[in-house]
C-alpha cells in the first residue's frame, strides 16, 4: 500500500516510457565506442604506468591506433593487443611499453583471425574479471564478519587535495561514526581526458582520482575498519571524460560507491552527450559486476533550478537512470538514485513537500539504496539555523528509509568543515536516527492532503516529460534544455572527437564476460 496514495498505473507507464528512451539510445551506443572505453579495456587488461613525460600508457596506445594511417580504433584495442600478443609473444603491459618507446606499431603487424585473437585476449580478460570478482568476495567477507548497518549509511566527505591528509581525515571520520568516506575529486578532473598516475598531494577543492590514491585509501579504511569492527565503504567519482576508466580503477581497488550519472556530465560539465552516453554504459557494466553502488546526480538539478517547480525533472531523470543501469546489468540494489533536501525554508509547508518527495522516491524505487543530499543552496552561514535545517533533513531520511545519507554541515556556506563541525553533525544525525527509528512505520499520510496531492502532481508532470522525451528522443530533449534548464548541442561540448564507429571485427571482451549470466553476481552490495 502506498502511504501517498500514488497512482502506480502512472508509475508503470513512466517506467515503460523510460525503458523505451533507454533502448532507443542504446541502439546508438551499441554502434559506437570512445577513446576512454578503449583505454578502460587496456587498464582491465593490466596496462598501467606512464612514459618518461608522464603520459599514461593507455592513452599512448589508443592514440597510436587512432592517429595511425594504417589502423582504425573502430576495430577495438582488444583486437590490436590480442593480435600483437600472438605475433610477439609479449603480454599487454610489455606491448604497451614498446609502443610508448616507438619500438612497436600495432597497426602494421600481420593480422590474425579474429577468433584466434579473441581466444588469446580472453585468457587475460578472464584473469582480470576474476580479480574483480575476488574483490567483491572480499567485501562480502568483511560484511559477513562485521555485519552491515540496517539504517542509513552516514556518508562523509574528505577534500584536502592531498591523499595522505585525506587518509588522516578519513580515519578520524570513521572513528567518529562515518560509514562511507567520499573522497571529493579535484576541481576540473572531470574535464581531463586522461587519468593522472600515482599518489597525488596537490589538488584544488579535492584530490585527484588515481589508481594509487584508491589503493592507499582502501588500505587505510580496511585497517581502521578492523580496529572498529565495521566495514568502511569508499566512494569516489567516475563521471567526466574518463568515466569508465575510473570505474575500472575503482573495481580493481575495491571501491564500494561511485558517482556515476548518465546525464550529469552533459548538463553540468558540457561533455558531449554522445560521448557520455557511450561511456556511462561501459562504466555501469563494470560497476555492476564489481558490486559498486552508483550514485546518480539528480540532486544537482535542484541547485540550478527551483526545487518546487522542477521536482518532476528529478523523478524523470531517476526513471531514466534506472533503465540505463538495468540495460548495463546493474541491479536495483546498487542504484543510489539521487535527490536532495533543497526547498527554500521560506516556502510554507516546505517540510511537507520534502517529506512527500522523499517518500515518493522510496515507494517508486523500493529496492534502491537512495542517495539523499543535505540542504546547501539555502544555508546562510547562520550555524544555529543550519543545525535545525540539517535536523529536519535527518528526520526525512529516517522517516522515509533513505540509505546513503550525506551529512549536512552546520557551517555550510562558511568554510570547509572542521572535525568538530563534523562531530556535531554526526551527533545530530545519530540522535535523530535513534529517537525516531521506527517513526516512519508508525505514521500514515492524509489521503488527498497536502503531501498526497503534491506527489501525484509531481508524478504526472514527470510522466508527461518522459512521454515527451520518448517521442522526441533523449538527444533532442537535452538540446532543448528540459533538464535543469540547461541546453546542450548534440554535436557540441567536450570529447566529441573521441567518439568512434565500431567496425565488424570489433569486440569488447569485458562486456561479454561481465554480462554473462553465469558470471554476473547480483544480490547484496
Amino acid at each position: 500500500m502506498s502511504k501517498l496514495n500514488l497512482d502506480f498505473s502512472i508509475v508503470e507507464k513512466a517506467r515503460k516510457s523510460a525503458q523505451n528512451i533507454a533502448l532507443d539510445t542504446q541502439e546508438f551506443i551499441n554502434k559506437h565506442t570512445t577513446v576512454t572505453v578503449e583505454r578502460s579495456i587496456l587498464r582491465l587488461l593490466g596496462i598501467d604506468g606512464v612514459d618518461e613525460f608522464g603520459v599514461p600508457l593507455p592513452n599512448i596506445v589508443v592514440d597510436s591506433i587512432k592517429n595511425s594511417n594504417n589502423g582504425s580504433l573502430g576495430m577495438g584495442v582488444a583486437y590490436y593487443i590480442g593480435n600483437a600478443m600472438i605475433n610477439t609473444g609479449l603480454n599487454p603491459q610489455e606491448i604497451a611499453e614498446k609502443v610508448a618507446k616507438g619500438e612497436l606499431d600495432l597497426t602494421s603487424l600481420k593480422e590474425n583471425d579474429v577468433f584466434e585473437v579473441k581466444l588469446k585476449i580472453n585468457e587475460i580478460a578472464k584473469q582480470s574479471v576474476n580479480q574483480i570478482k575476488e574483490n567483491r568476495n572480499k567485501r562480502e567477507a568483511f560484511l559477513n564478519e562485521y555485519g552491515d548497518k540496517t539504517g542509513p549509511y552516514l556518508y562523509l566527505i574528505v577534500a584536502t587535495g592531498n591523499i595522505y591528509e585525506d587518509i588522516t581525515q578519513a580515519v578520524a571520520a570513521a572513528k567518529q561514526g562515518a560509514d562511507i568516506i567520499a573522497v571529493i575529486r579535484t576541481t576540473g578532473q572531470s574535464l581531463l581526458d586522461f587519468v593522472p598516475y600515482g599518489a597525488t598531494t596537490e589538488g584544488f577543492g579535492g584530490t585527484f582520482a588515481t589508481g594509487e590514491n584508491f589503493r592507499l585509501m582502501r588500505e587505510a579504511l580496511d585497517k581502521v575498519g578492523k580496529e572498529l569492527g565495521r566495514y568502511i565503504r569508499l566512494c569516489n567519482y567516475c563521471s567526466g571524460l574518463c568515466m569508465p576508466e575510473i570505474a575500472a580503477l575503482g573495481a580493481q581497488n575495491r571501491l564500494d560507491v561511485m558517482l556515476n550519472d548518465a546525464l550529469y556530465g552533459i548538463l553540468f560539465r558540457d561533455i558531449n552527450m554522445k560521448r557520455t552516453m557511450i561511456d556511462q554504459y561501459f562504466s555501469r557494466i563494470i560497476n555492476g559486476y564489481a558490486g559498486v553502488i552508483i550514485n546518480t546526480g539528480e540532486d544537482n538539478y535542484l541547485t540550478t533550478a527551483d526545487a518546487v517547480e522542477e521536482a518532476h525533472t528529478v523523478l524523470a531523470s531517476q526513471f531514466i537512470n534506472e533503465q540505463f543501469a538495468l540495460i548495463a546489468g546493474l541491479p536495483e540494489e546498487q542504484m543510489g538514485l539521487g535527490h536532495a533536501f533543497e526547498i527554500s525554508p521560506d516556502v510554507e509547508n516546505g517540510f511537507l513537500y520534502e517529506l512527500a518527495q522523499a517518500q515518493m522516491a522510496r515507494e517508486i524505487f523500493p529496492k534502491a539504496p537512495l542517495k539523499y543530499m543535505p540542504p546547501t543552496k539555502f544555508m546562510t552561514g547562520d550555524i544555529f539555523k543550519g543545525q535545525v535545517q540539517d535536523a529536519l533533513f535527518n528526520m526525512v531520511t529516517i522517516m522515509t528509509g533513505q540509505k546513503l545519507h550525506l551529512l549536512g554541515m552546520l557551517t555550510e556556506a562558511i568554510h570547509t568543515p572542521f572535525i568538530s563541525d563534523r562531530a556535531l553533525s554526526i551527533d545530530n544525525a545519530q540522535y535523530i536516527f535513534n529517537t525516531m527509528k521506527d517513526l516512519g512505520s508508525e505514521i500514515e499520510f492524509k489521503k488527498d492532503g497536502i503531501m498526497c496531492t503534491r506527489v501525484n502532481e509531481v508524478l504526472h508532470k514527470a510522466y508527461d516529460l518522459i512521454a515527451e522525451i520518448e517521442k522526441e528522443g533523449l538527444f533532442k530533449t537535452l538540446e532543448q534544455g528540459k533538464f535543469a534548464g540547461i541546453k546542450r548541442p548534440v554535436d557540441g561540448g567536450k570529447g566529441l572527437d573521441g567518439v568512434v564507429i565500431k567496425e565488424n571485427v570489433y569486440f569488447n571482451p569485458f562486456v561479454e564476460l561481465m554480462l554473462e549470466k553465469d558470471l554476473v553476481l547480483g544480490g547484496s552490495c
